[in-house]
């Protein structure tokens, strides 16, 4: 039935959840439980939704053009020889 749980252990749960919460609590649980995996369901449908719909990401920034790179390694070997 359900990954192996036969008709007698169903029947066995529901009886031990009876005795546990009384019949008046039972339906109040079943409730909440209802709405708290209706939200769910939403909220994995609004995060599914926002991630499809993102827009692509930018290009990326230039990189520094070749003049300004041998700049920067002077200003460091001057440093590391000071």
């Amino acid at each position: 039935m359900l990954g192996g749980i036969g008709t007698w252990e169903i029947l066995l749960i529901f009886l031990a959840a009876l005795l546990l919460f009384g019949a008046k609590r039972i339906p109040e649980i079943a409730k909440g439980l209802g709405k708290g995996i209706t939200e769910f369901k939403h909220a994995l449908r609004d995060v599914k939704d926002g991630i499809e719909s993102e827009p692509a990401a930018p290009p990326e920034a230039p990189k520094e053009s070749a003049a300004a790179a041998p700049e920067a390694t002077t200003d460091t070997e001057t440093k590391v020889n000071s």
